[in-house]
């Protein structure tokens, strides 16, 4: 318990805090621009005739173009006001509700790392990460504090560990170490990078990445724990990092990453980066003189059970896929949310054909006429985008005035590089089905 109590309650530096605060404010507000400039906000949230929902929040809908670029504007704004330390509170709800709204609107768009900073973004508003070198304190110099609660910052370096550690769990399957699939795949299409390309062809060479992987997501966290082996553990962050954005298109993730484990480094570290910081600002000087008093106006007894339920929701929850048979893989029921992060490589072919019971007629779609090709992409593979999907056909054939439209399909998958194989049962109609926590029995057994 006493160790316990020093990760809780002991009184630390606040400087990773204010350090983590300024990093992630900028890498959030930088990676909101990156979306606008890729032309993204347009292609994801203003071109699209259907969006596809996260299951409860099928209320959720873009708000047209010009809504949209206000909402990214508030976001970005908002991620300058969290690195500023500027009105601190307001700017870390706002983008909270701005961020995970977005990424509520399609589940096309899902990524595990959009979930982290969701995540991410939640914990930060509970955090007294601008009572130091910020605005905030600028304006206010009685709010400034040099010591926090230690759970103020191991709360965030657990977030990361739990991110590490669970993707680790998730590779100890047998695609990953037993076949090196589907990072097979993946390698031998970039062997035509300079110098290193030619190796990415061999097997051996798939084999040693992913046993390397999950070795490394696995003692990744403890390793930047221990004091006496952060220095090479962090080597091994940015090598392992550096490495996936050269070989892999997954955006700011590997530099989100990076930078955020710095987080992991000592008081004495991230007081350096201050002291080099405030040559340049003169906040830190103005406060400095100020005593310290209470860090939060709501009791940390209430913050710190509430951030142990979520934590412990977070344990749990990535194993609720054990509450269904067949491949997880397959079926990808309890697959979302639970850190399974580059493990499989899915592609499928989806047709759908709409009945009308009056003439017994069939008619086969087109989806280009109704989705995006990343939608028809994601969807073709995924079962409640599948349903989803088979409800929007139905009332769109309704508005052309077919009577109780039925809809079938007939899909194959292709899962980790093996033959495509029928996917969803092609003599049930769809529109019979409703998206749940359940079991889809109507997903055809994988044979693999």
């Amino acid at each position: 318990m006493g160790y316990f109590n020093k990760l809780v309650n002991k009184q630390t530096s606040i400087a990773p805090l204010v350090v983590f605060r300024m990093i992630f404010g900028i890498m959030m507000a930088l990676s909101a621009v990156r979306f606008w400039v890729n032309g993204w906000i347009d292609s994801q949230f203003v071109q699209p005739k259907f969006f596809f929902h996260y299951f409860g929040f099928s209320w959720v809908e873009p708000l047209g173009e010009t809504g949209m670029y206000c909402i990214f504007i508030i976001m970005i704004v908002s991620a300058v006001g969290i690195a500023l330390g500027a009105f601190y509170r307001i700017s870390s709800v706002l983008y909270f509700l701005t961020f995970t709204y977005v990424e509520l609107i399609d589940l096309t768009n899902y990524l595990n790392h959009y979930y982290f900073v969701s995540l991410m973004a939640f914990i930060m508003i509970f955090l007294p990460a601008h009572r130091r070198f910020s605005v905030d304190v600028y304006r206010n110099p009685e709010t400034y504090r040099k010591y926090v609660s230690a759970w103020t910052i191991n709360i965030v370096r657990l977030q990361l560990g739990i991110v590490y550690f669970y993707a680790g769990i998730a590779k100890i399957n047998a695609d990953w170490l037993l076949k090196a699939q589907p990072l097979r795949l993946w390698l031998a299409s970039r062997a035509d990078l300079f110098l290193v390309g030619p190796l990415l062809k061999y097997k051996w060479v798939a084999f040693a990445f992913s046993w390397i992987g999950c070795i490394y997501d696995l003692c990744i966290p403890f390793l930047l724990s221990i004091k006496k082996y952060r220095g090479f553990a962090y080597f091994l962050v940015v090598a392992f990092h550096i490495m996936t954005a050269a070989l892999f298109p997954i955006g700011m993730f590997p530099y989100i990453m990076v930078l955020s484990t710095l987080i992991f480094f000592s008081d004495k570290f991230h007081e350096n980066i201050i002291l080099f910081l405030s040559r340049f600002f003169s906040s830190e000087n103005l406060a400095v003189q100020v005593k310290r008093g209470r860090i939060n106006s709501i009791p940390q007894q209430i913050i710190r059970f509430c951030f142990a339920v979520f934590i412990l929701l977070q344990l749990i929850f990535p194993f609720r896929y054990a509450l269904y048979k067949g491949n997880l893989f397959w079926t990808e029921q309890g697959f979302r949310f639970s850190w399974r992060v580059m493990l499989m490589e899915k592609s499928g072919a989806a047709t759908f054909y709409v009945l009308n019971p009056e003439t017994n007629h069939k008619i086969e779609v087109n989806n280009r006429d109704y989705l995006t090709p990343l939608q028809e992409k994601m969807m073709a593979t995924q079962p409640d985008m599948i349903i989803q999907y088979a409800h929007y056909l139905q009332s769109v054939f309704k508005d052309k005035g077919v009577k109780n439209p039925k809809v079938y399909i007939d899909s194959y998958v292709s899962l980790n590089g093996r033959a495509s194989k029928p996917y969803i049962d092609p003599t049930i109609d769809l529109t019979k089905l409703e998206d749940s926590f359940a079991p889809k029995t109507w997903i055809l057994p994988f044979k693999g």
